[in-house]
C-alpha cells in the first residue's frame, strides 16, 4: 500500500495536492470550496478526458471483476439504432447477392470481404504461429484472388472451405459447434454472412482470453497505473475532489462527536485518536487518519441514493458498493424475520430439521429486487408465508396451532421489521456492520473473525459480502490513499504548516 508523500524539505518537488493543484497550497478544512471560475474546454479536450476515464475504468474493471467479459454493442429491437443497423446490412448483403448472382459473377464486393476475413482470421494468430500465418497469406493472396476474377475463374466455395477449416482449428470450444454449421450452407452469400458473425464471435473470445492472460500482469501493477492516470484527470480537471472531500469531512465530524465516548465497538485500524500537540482546537486529541476513513467507508454501507453525489475516488466501483448495500440491507432483514419467528416460535420448533432453511428461502424470494420503499408490502407476504410454514411444522410435529392472537402478533413484528427504527433490525444491522468493518482493516481479508451472535443463519451469505466489500475497499485504500491523507490533514489540522511533521498516522 503506497504511503503518503514524506514531508518536502527545501528544495525538494512538492507533492501534488489531493485535488490535482500544485503543491504546497493549503486547501480550507471544509465548508464551500471557493468560488472559481468555470474552465471552459474543448470539444478535443473533452473527447481526451472521457477516452482517459474509459481506459481507467476498463483497466480498474478487469482487476476487480473477475467475471468481466467484453460484449459485441447490442440494441433494442425496436430502437432506431437497430433499425439503421438492419437495413444497412440487409442493403449489403442484397447487393453482395446480386453480384455473385450476375452473368458473369461481379466479384467486387466479394473480394472485399475476402480481405476482411483474411485479416480477420490473421487476428485470431498468436505470435508463435508462424506457419499458420504463411499458409494464411498463401491461401488468401489477394493479388492472385484479383487476377482470378477478372478472369472468371475464382473459385468462392474452395476458398470458404479453406476459410471454415481455419477457423475450426483458431475457434474456442465453445464456438466448435457454430463453425461446424456453416458447412452445410450451399449459398455463397449466406455463408459469407454467417462466417462473418462467426469470425466476430471469435475475436471477441480471442479479447477475453487476452484480458484473463493480463489479469494477473495487470494485478501486480494496477495501483501504479491507475494512481498515475488519475493524477493526469487531475491535472486536466483542478479541483475534481470536492464530493470526496465533503464525504471525508462527514466522517471525520462524526467520529469527532463520538470519541469523548468509547466505541461500541473495536475500531478496526488502531485506536480512535491521537494527541497532537499544536492542534486547532483547545483539545490535544484529534481522530486519527485511519478511524476517519473507515469510518467513511462505512458509511457507504447506509448511503442515501439520489440525496448525495458518491465520491470521485469511488465512482469507478459505484455500482459494486451499492450492490454490496442492497445485498446487506436483504440479509439484515431476512436475520431479523427469523429472530423474531425463532422468539416467538421457540428453540423447540425452530430446531425442527429444515424449517430455517424453508423460512430464508422463501423470505430472499419475496425481498429479491425490492426497493425500500416496498419493503413494507414485501414483508406482509412474508409474514403470511411464514405462518404458513409454521402452522405446517406445529401440524407435523403434533403441537397446537398458534392462536389467532398469536398469528397477528408475529404477522405483526415482521411487518414492523420494514420501519428502520425497529429495535430488533437496529441491533442486526449494527452486528453486521461491526463484522464487515472488520474486512476494511489492513489485514482484514486474511484475519481470523469471531462470528456474531444471532446471525449464524446467514453466516455463508454475510462472510460472501465481507470478502467482496472488503476487496473494493482495500484496492481502493492502496490506490486514494495520498489523496485522502492530503485532505484528512488539512480538515483534522487546518491550522497546521503545510512543511511541518503533524505526527498523525497513516493508512
Amino acid at each position: 500500500m503506497p504511503n503518503p508523500r514524506p514531508r518536502a524539505r527545501s528544495g525538494d518537488k512538492q507533492p501534488p495536492r489531493e485535488d490535482g493543484g500544485s503543491g504546497g497550497e493549503k486547501l480550507p478544512a471544509s465548508g464551500p470550496s471557493p468560488a472559481i471560475p468555470p474552465q471552459v474546454l474543448s470539444m478535443n479536450k473533452l473527447q481526451e478526458i472521457t477516452d482517459d476515464i474509459s481506459k481507467l475504468t476498463i483497466v480498474h474493471e478487469i482487476v476487480l471483476n473477475s467475471d468481466f467479459k467484453l460484449q459485441a454493442a447490442s440494441f433494442s429491437p425496436d430502437s432506431l439504432e437497430n433499425r439503421v443497423k438492419e437495413t444497412l446490412h440487409k442493403a449489403f448483403w442484397d447487393n453482395l447477392e446480386e453480384q455473385l448472382s450476375a452473368s458473369p459473377p461481379d466479384y467486387t464486393w466479394a473480394i472485399q470481404l475476402l480481405q476482411e476475413i483474411k485479416e480477420a482470421l490473421l487476428s485470431l494468430l498468436l505470435p508463435w504461429h508462424n506457419q499458420l500465418r504463411s499458409q494464411i497469406e498463401e491461401a488468401l493472396d489477394m493479388e492472385l484472388i484479383r487476377q482470378e476474377a477478372e478472369h472468371g475463374a475464382l473459385d468462392i466455395h474452395s476458398l470458404t472451405t479453406y476459410v471454415l477449416g481455419t477457423m475450426a482449428r483458431l475457434c474456442a470450444p465453445i464456438r466448435d459447434e457454430e463453425v461446424q454449421g456453416l458447412q452445410s450452407l450451399t449459398d455463397p452469400t449466406q455463408l459469407l454472412r454467417e462466417i462473418f458473425r462467426v469470425l466476430g464471435l471469435m475475436k471477441m473470445d480471442m479479447l477475453n482470453f487476452t484480458i484473463q492472460s493480463l489479469r494477473t500482469h495487470l494485478q501486480d501493477h494496477i495501483v501504479q497505473y491507475e494512481q498515475k492516470k488519475f493524477q493526469q484527470l487531475l491535472d486536466k480537471l483542478p479541483n475534481s475532489l470536492d464530493h470526496t472531500r465533503e464525504w471525508l469531512c462527514k466522517a471525520a465530524a462524526e467520529v469527532s462527536a463520538s470519541s469523548s465516548q468509547p466505541p461500541p465497538h473495536p475500531t478496526v485500524s488502531g485506536s480512535a485518536a491521537t494527541h497532537l500537540p499544536g492542534a486547532a482546537s483547545s483539545s490535544t486529541t484529534v481522530p486519527s487518519l485511519g478511524s476517519v476513513l473507515n469510518r467513511g467507508y462505512m458509511n457507504l454501507l447506509c448511503w442515501e441514493p439520489g440525496q448525495k453525489e458518491y465520491p470521485e475516488t469511488l465512482l469507478m466501483d459505484q455500482a459494486r458498493l451499492q450492490e454490496v448495500q442492497a445485498q446487506v440491507n436483504q440479509l439484515t432483514i431476512i436475520a431479523a424475520v427469523l429472530l423474531v419467528t425463532s422468539g416467538m416460535c421457540g428453540s423447540t420448533l425452530c430446531g425442527s430439521p429444515g424449517i430455517v432453511a424453508r423460512l430464508k428461502r422463501v423470505t430472499k424470494v419475496l425481498l429479491e429486487g425490492l426497493s425500500c420503499t416496498r419493503c413494507e408490502e414485501a414483508l406482509e407476504d412474508v409474514g403470511d408465508q411464514v405462518l404458513q410454514e409454521v402452522s405446517r411444522t406445529l401440524s407435523q410435529l403434533g403441537y397446537p396451532a398458534f392462536t389467532t392472537d398469536k398469528c397477528a402478533s408475529l404477522k405483526g413484528q415482521i411487518k414492523s421489521i420494514a420501519d428502520k427504527g425497529n429495535a430488533v433490525r437496529h441491533v442486526i444491522e449494527q452486528r453486521i456492520h461491526s463484522f464487515l468493518s472488520l474486512f476494511i482493516s489492513p489485514d482484514g481479508l486474511n484475519s481470523q473473525k469471531d462470528f456474531p451472535k444471532g446471525l449464524d443463519t446467514i453466516q455463508e451469505e454475510l462472510l460472501e459480502v465481507g470478502h467482496r466489500f472488503g476487496s473494493v475497499i482495500q484496492h481502493n485504500r492502496q490506490l486514494f490513499a495520498p489523496y485522502y491523507s492530503g485532505i484528512l490533514k488539512k480538515v483534522l489540522l487546518p491550522d497546521a504548516e503545510p512543511d511541518s511533521d503533524t505526527g498523525m498516522d497513516s493508512f
